[in-house]
């Protein structure tokens, strides 16, 4: 995890059964996404991972709803809606949101959000965990999924 007063987070997730499930807009800034929180994965020894890509972050809860009754210790949803003329930013960042909240907490499956906010697509590249990023917000995405299902005694 990065930024001021982040913490440090080391997990084993060794046995843990995990679900990415990724929008396909902005295919360079998910790309880095989904590449940080394989990588996350990978570090704490998640060997059993599936992804699942959706076509943007309004879909992410339908599908994160779904997987959570298939069984994965932990889910990851990773998208990135940019702001334009319209007040779609908005209605997508919301539902976004909500819908991912209420898949973690009436299902209980921990969901790591990796779901990108931003004003402009710089915004989203230097978070998305590419060469020049300051962020990585897929690994964190994918790091804080699995950490509290490690904490709620998952795999």
């Amino acid at each position: 995890m990065s930024g001021h007063g982040a913490p440090t987070v080391n997990v084993d997730g060794s046995g843990m059964r995990v679900a990415v499930v990724a929008a396909s807009w902005h295919q360079e800034v998910m790309g880095g996404l989904l590449a940080g929180a394989e990588r996350a994965l990978a570090e704490a020894g998640v060997d059993r991972v599936d992804v699942v890509r959706v076509p943007g972050s309004f879909e992410l809860p339908v599908a994160c709803a779904r997987l959570a009754k298939q069984r994965y210790d932990a889910l990851v949803a990773l998208g990135v809606v940019i702001r334009g003329g319209t007040p779609h930013f908005d209605y997508v960042c919301q539902a976004a949101t909500w819908g991912l909240t209420q898949v973690a907490v009436t299902t209980g499956v921990p969901v790591g959000f990796g779901v990108l906010t931003c004003d402009d697509e710089q915004q989203a590249l230097d978070r998305a965990g590419l060469p020049g990023s300051v962020e990585d917000k897929g690994h964190e995405a994918a790091t804080a999924a699995i950490a509290t299902a490690a904490a709620l005694g998952g795999a």
